[in-house]
Formats: structure tokens, C-alpha cells, sequence
């Protein structure tokens, strides 16, 4: 017996646009099934599927867990998903960071990470 690591649900107040914005920014394939769920397909080797699900309520504080992202070039990916929408947040960086700390449309944080050397 034992656990495997199948999906992460996010909750939306929108999971239609929320999920539809994920999906351009990673790039992956998207459906909805007939409970308006939308799942993003992780390609092969990147992890496993996200599904949005929608509930009724905002988000009110920061994340107690995040996502990191390390892209090829840190400067391009953040400029690239800040012109989408992301939002530079403040969760106490000093500013001498390796890292950008942004919030997707609904303000769930994220970070994209510097690229590897």
C-alpha cells in the first residue's frame, strides 16, 4: 500500500478564466468536464494534471503553499507572464532574492526562480 501524487486542485472563484490563464502560461492542453472543472494535462514528464474547481469565496491570505517555476531565462519568463496578467507581489523579500515573487489573476503567489547555470 501507499500514496501517489495524482493531481493538484486549486480553488477559483472563476476556474473557467483561471484555469484558461494557467494553461497559456505553462503551455499544457485544457478541458472542462460537466461539473465546469477545468483540468489542465501535464505533458508527459512534467508533473502531474492541475484542476480548477470553482467555489464561492476570494482569496484573503498569502498562500500556505506556492508554486516554483525555474525557466530557461528568469527576466523573459516574468516579463512573458506578467504581460498575461500576474501581478508582482511583496511577502517580505529583502530584494536580493534569486527568486520573483508574482500572483496569478485570483492572487495565488507563485515564484519563478533563476534559471540554472
Amino acid at each position: 500500500m501507499g500514496l501517489r501524487f495524482d493531481e493538484i486542485c486549486i480553488d477559483a472563484r472563476d476556474a473557467t478564466a483561471l484555469g484558461a490563464w494557467w494553461s497559456q502560461v505553462l503551455g499544457w492542453p485544457h478541458d472542462i468536464d460537466d461539473d465546469g472543472d477545468v483540468r489542465l494535462h501535464a505533458p508527459t514528464g512534467a508533473g502531474v494534471d492541475w484542476i480548477f474547481l470553482a467555489v464561492p469565496d476570494q482569496k484573503v491570505v498569502k498562500n500556505r503553499i506556492h508554486l516554483d517555476f525555474r525557466p530557461d531565462d528568469q527576466q523573459a519568463e516574468v516579463d512573458r507572464v506578467l504581460a498575461l496578467g500576474a501581478r508582482r507581489v511583496d511577502i517580505g523579500q529583502r530584494g536580493d532574492e534569486s527568486w520573483v515573487v508574482l500572483a496569478d489573476p485570483e492572487g495565488n503567489e507563485f515564484c519563478i526562480l533563476a534559471a540554472d547555470e
